[in-house]
């Protein structure tokens, strides 16, 4: 198959939505498909990575609102141009942003399947808009219907849970749907005893010694590091440290909150973990830690899974699909810091069963292998093209049929 994957957010960027499309991309490549993907870069030059081929589309940088946002401009015949030379048999989105508007219709106009897969919730714009908070009803419903108004146009869509797709379902969504995970690759990211950890604690300035409660991933506010931050504060034991990995636009804030309650040598801020590193140093930690509240999936919380961690994550969205309380670690309650300083404590008095745990993560995880997202995604184009290839009132019956096996799956 030939397949243009198209978002707003794609290598160097280290966030969820462009892990799970450069591993989808490259993915699809190992199994012998044609890829192309389109994304704004401040450049436009075409390439190759890993066997995909690259097709930035010319945009500003919105580096004042993000440091990994861009505004693509004139973009209408660098997709027409994709379009003609790729010629892909099936096109898959993976946001709702401008470069997806031209894409989908251009996709339409030449009558090509598309599937879309939603990574989006109103937290993650929320906290860049000024005043979101007084009215955060109307706008968390002005977003949503501009994420819905371009994938009701779709063939098929996914989410990477089935929280995420209930919730598009709860919103009006009757295009068919079904949830299927990012994935992890397994094969990466596992349990490794041969990791110094004392040597990955030490490159990136952790404590070498005391337990290790990690979070990695986006320092952004709706990420809700601020709660682990003031658990930290209020755990007041000197023989736990939080270490935060990654970068973002809330990385100087939450460091002056850090000063505020003076958890200077308790929490430690250790930069971007580079990719290659990452499995090491996962391993290097005890108990891994996402505050986040508006997690579709988390792939870092999975990664941490793989490799055999137990892990401390907020009752929030689809993070509970991922924790068996007591088992491979625990749930508290979101936004509440009291809740998670007394799990913190709880895990820290627990060390004898942390193997058993991070072997209850080493199960639940398997489902989330990325070779069984690369089969399920190239089940769904295979399917979404056959339907498509149909008269319409034969391709309408498929869609009822598979929404009618959708449904009964999810109950």
């Amino acid at each position: 198959m030939r397949i243009l994957i198209e978002g707003t957010t794609y290598h160097p960027a280290l966030n969820g939505q462009a892990v799970f499309m450069v591993n989808l991309a490259e993915g699809l490549v190992r199994r012998g498909h044609e890829v192309t993907v389109m994304y704004p870069e401040l450049r436009d030059s075409s390439h190759a990575r890993n066997g995909v081929r690259l097709e930035p589309v010319r945009s500003i940088s919105l580096g004042s609102i993000h440091n990994e946002s861009y505004a693509p401009f004139f973009f209408t015949r660098r997709v027409q141009r994709v379009f003609d030379t790729f010629r892909p048999d099936i096109v898959h989105i993976h946001d709702h942003y401008p470069l997806s508007w031209g894409v989908v219709a251009e996709a339409k106009r030449r009558r090509v399947p598309v599937i879309g897969t939603n990574h989006f919730g109103p937290a993650s714009l929320e906290p860049y808009i000024p005043g979101s908070s007084v009215f955060k009803p109307l706008l968390d419903k002005l977003l949503w219907n501009w994420m819905l108004s371009l994938f009701r146009q779709l063939d098929f869509v996914t989410a990477p849970s089935p929280a995420a797709v209930k919730v598009l379902r709860q919103l009006g969504l009757k295009v068919a749907a079904e949830a299927v995970s990012c994935g992890t690759d397994l094969a990466r990211f596992h349990p490794d005893a041969k990791v110094d950890r004392t040597a990955r604690r030490a490159q990136y300035g952790l404590d070498v010694q005391g337990m290790l409660f990690l979070y990695v991933g986006r320092v952004d506010r709706e990420k809700r590091i601020d709660v682990l931050l003031h658990a930290m504060a209020l755990l007041k034991r000197d023989d736990i440290q939080l270490g935060i990995a990654g970068q973002g636009a809330a990385l100087h804030e939450l460091q002056s909150l850090a000063e505020r309650l003076h958890l200077r040598h308790r929490v430690r801020f250790t930069g971007q973990v580079e990719n290659e590193d990452l499995p090491d140093f996962l391993n290097s930690a005890d108990v891994f830690a996402m505050a986040g509240e508006a997690e579709s999936l988390s792939i870092a919380s999975l990664e941490a899974m793989a490799c055999g961690l137990p892990v401390l994550l907020a009752d929030a969205f689809a993070l509970p699909e991922l924790v068996t309380q007591g088992v491979n670690g625990y749930l508290f309650k979101s936004g509440d810091p009291g809740d998670a300083a007394r799990y913190m404590g709880l895990l820290a008095d627990q060390r004898g069963k942390w193997p058993a745990m991070g072997r209850a993560s080493l199960e639940r995880v398997e489902p989330h292998s990325l070779e069984y997202t690369l089969q399920r995604y190239e089940t769904l184009y295979a399917q979404t093209m056959e339907t498509a290839a149909r008269p319409a009132g034969a391709a309408a019956a498929q869609i009822r049929t598979r929404k009618t096996k959708i449904v009964k799956r999810e109950l």
